[in-house]
């Protein structure tokens, strides 16, 4: 599997974060159905944006996109999507495109004006068939400034002659540095070969991004051999896409810095990977918080119902219905998942329809053993979908963490406002004790009353 990387100019943002939570389920599924995958993920290291930012900054490029590509791998890491198997560098494989531009060269299908080597498309008549797009799609000077000394406006460059104070490598062609698309082609055929299984990028990147690396591969290999091709929908923010370069949505620090990443990851998840997902602000991270608070607590609720069984001993013991309920769980999360990672379907309507099950055996005389294969179950699902990095106790903890960052409060201060609401309530001033409730509901604080004593968890402010 080869997936289009970031372009490190800046912090990443949640459109950037929607697309590779997208391939690592899509890892972890193939990967628990029992293939072995190689997962490709590149960094376009030097490009034109990356130069204008190193500049503004003050720094060296090359110096200043390795920065955020530790600022990325940091947000990854966070949003718990695995390592690829490789994650190549432009700037440590100029060679291998190099050989590429060579042999297309060779093949007769460029031109070169002012040692800048462009593809041809009028040479390849099959160009914008791939994707079957009509060539009025293409939107010149998209990416980059618009090239007026092209013989076609849909030509593209493949190498990019040097410019003054700018990192360049040698070639046949003179001093300069690959395009934008033909990094791609090269990096997948040398780190999977000329026939692999899975490409995949958001759907921006359809044309004419994935176009030109199609018509390159083939100006060079004949043909194209990828088998599926995946494109994930946007993130959109007052119905525009998130985009870097607008600055219009938030990055993923920004988020995480008030919500828990798992918030973000399963409110990323929610929605279908091909389908446009609406950002709103509070409301979209406050419900995925909620819904992750309640998923870990009844989790813990399980734990330690079912302490005694976490050894595994409890096999063999459960009871029929619950092992049917189990394996119909099971069934369900292999029809979706395989059905074009109908993610959204096991998430909102299995799982919990699953754990509010297990919330009222939890209320009743339960069986121990029936509980404790529950949550394994469940434990084991959120584990393939990459929201279970850690214990429950240890989420739940951070989830509270979170909670009293986005109200401005600190435990100690919860807690002392719990001792004056118990005080008040004890002194028969319910019109105090309510006041407390709901000024710490507003901010996201929810107290309950549980077996003589007041314990808080997060919860939705008021108007959300």
């Amino acid at each position: 599997m080869y997936v289009c990387g970031v372009t490190p100019y800046d912090l990443s943002h949640i459109g950037h974060a929607r697309a590779y939570i997208v391939y690592d389920i899509l890892l972890r599924y193939l990967r628990h159905v029992g293939y072995e995958v190689r997962y490709v993920r590149n960094f376009t290291d030097i490009d034109d944006k990356i130069i204008l930012r190193a500049k503004e900054q003050g720094e060296e490029p090359l110096a200043f996109s390795k920065r955020f590509c530790e600022e990325f791998h940091k947000d990854m890491a966070d949003l718990q999507c695995l390592p690829p198997s490789e994650e190549p560098r432009v700037s440590d494989n100029i060679d291998l495109i190099k050989d590429m531009i060579t042999q297309i060269i060779k093949n007769g299908y460029t031109y070169t004006i002012e040692k800048d080597v462009y593809f041809s498309v009028d040479k390849f008549p099959s160009y914008g068939k791939y994707f079957n797009l009509k060539r009025q799609n293409d939107r010149p000077g998209a990416r980059v400034p618009y090239d007026s000394r092209k013989r076609n406006s849909s030509d593209f460059v493949l190498w990019k002659s040097a410019k003054p104070d700018e990192p360049s490598w040698d070639s046949p062609w003179g001093p300069g540095r690959p395009g934008w698309h033909i990094e791609c082609s090269a990096l997948s055929v040398h780190y999977l070969s000329s026939s692999f299984d899975i490409h995949g990028g958001g759907r921006d990147l359809i044309f004419p991004h994935h176009e030109n690396e199609v018509t390159q591969s083939c100006a060079v290999c004949t043909q194209s051999n990828v088998s599926y091709w995946m494109h994930n929908e946007f993130v959109i923010v007052n119905n525009e896409k998130i985009s870097k370069s607008k600055c219009n949505g938030p990055t993923i620090r920004e988020i995480t810095k008030n919500y828990h990443p798992l918030s973000l990851r399963y409110f990323l998840m929610s929605s279908h990977y091909r389908s446009p997902i609406n950002y709103c602000s509070k409301r979209s991270l406050e419900s995925s918080s909620e819904i992750i608070f309640y998923i870990y607590k009844t989790l813990q609720d399980c734990e330690e119902a079912s302490s005694q069984f976490r050894d595994g001993s409890y096999k063999g013991s459960i009871p029929s219905d619950i092992q049917n309920l189990i394996d119909s769980f099971r069934v369900n999360f292999e029809t979706s998942m395989s059905d074009d990672l109908r993610v959204p379907q096991f998430l909102c309507k299995d799982l919990m329809e699953l754990l509010r099950i297990m919330n009222i055996i939890l209320k009743k005389n339960f069986s121990v053993p029936s509980v404790a294969a529950l949550r394994k179950e469940v434990h084991n699902h959120l584990c393939i979908l990459g929201l279970m990095p850690t214990t429950t106790c240890e989420i739940l903890e951070q989830l509270k963490d979170k909670a009293l960052v986005r109200a401005g409060v600190t435990e100690k201060q919860v807690i002392l406002l719990i001792e004056e609401r118990r005080a008040a309530r004890e002194n028969k001033d319910f019109a105090k004790s309510d006041k407390i409730r709901q000024e710490l509901d507003s901010l996201g604080i929810s107290l309950m009353d549980e077996s003589g004593r007041t314990v808080w968890r997060p919860s939705m402010a008021d108007g959300i």
